[in-house]
């Protein structure tokens, strides 16, 4: 039986995107690595920066190739692309820093896609995944703006992970806060996917306890039912039919 993927976009881009997720995955975490690096070591050296710099372009044309083969091979090009549009914002706007933060939406998406067990599980795994790598990429992100403006207050990576756990949760201490424009922008987008993970988080909680207490009132009704005793069983006998019309009377 065919999924709704297959059936909106056609087995083929399907096959492929389930037969690269560990490879784009791997490619994602290195990204991230190259995007970190150098901003939580600024003293790095020139050679290192520039291998780190190659390593970011090569991902993303990685990431381009990938896109454009998927995009060939879909049977519904303008749906496929419409329904990936992180990937083609992915492709298109890889100069701009801040979107960089979008680019670990690939990563989030290929997490949950491999997700298996029931949907508690993997809503909860997921969850914590995306809260994870959001915090840590918002706090690198705010770092790579923040560090080197004169009166900003994150400039350690201790703080800015501090302010994105802060931001993230909706708390909002505020003891540090940013003040670029693109450090704001970051904050917008952490508080955003902050409030829709505290609602999938609920919603996790939520169908977790109702299909709990749904499971546990099978098991008391099943348990509350009689047995069938001896009594029981030979009213059901007597009270058969007999087949047949019975004996034949005699002549």
């Amino acid at each position: 039986m065919s999924t709704t993927e297959e059936s909106e976009h056609g087995e083929r881009v399907t096959r492929r995107e389930r037969r690269l997720e560990v490879p784009m995955l791997l490619l994602a975490g290195a990204f991230l690595v190259a995007y970190a690096w150098p901003v939580l070591e600024s003293d790095l050296g020139q050679t290192w920066e520039s291998r780190l710099e190659v390593l970011s372009w090569t991902v993303w044309a990685a990431f381009a190739i990938d896109f454009l083969i998927r995009l060939w091979l879909a049977e519904n090009r303008p749906l496929y692309a419409a329904r990936r549009w992180y990937d083609v914002v992915l492709v298109l706007l890889p100069m701009f820093r801040t979107l960089r933060l979008l680019r670990m939406l690939a990563l989030i998406r290929m997490l949950n896609r491999s997700m298996a067990g029931a949907l508690a599980g993997r809503v909860s795994l997921y969850v914590a995944a995306t809260s994870a790598l959001t915090i840590f990429v918002g706090a690198i992100t705010v770092l790579d703006a923040e560090q080197d403006v004169p009166g900003a207050n994150i400039t350690e990576f201790g703080d800015a992970l501090w302010w994105s756990v802060v931001t993230v949760t909706t708390v909002g201490y505020g003891d540090y806060y940013p003040v670029t424009t693109e450090g704001r922008l970051v904050a917008v987008g952490l508080m955003l996917i902050g409030i829709a993970l505290v609602g999938v988080l609920t919603a996790a909680v939520a169908s977790w306890f109702i299909r709990n207490a749904n499971l546990s009132e099978s098991t008391t009704s099943a348990k509350t039912q009689p047995e069938p005793g001896p009594e029981l069983e030979e009213s059901r006998v007597e009270g058969a039919a007999p087949q047949g019309g019975g004996p034949a009377k005699a002549g």
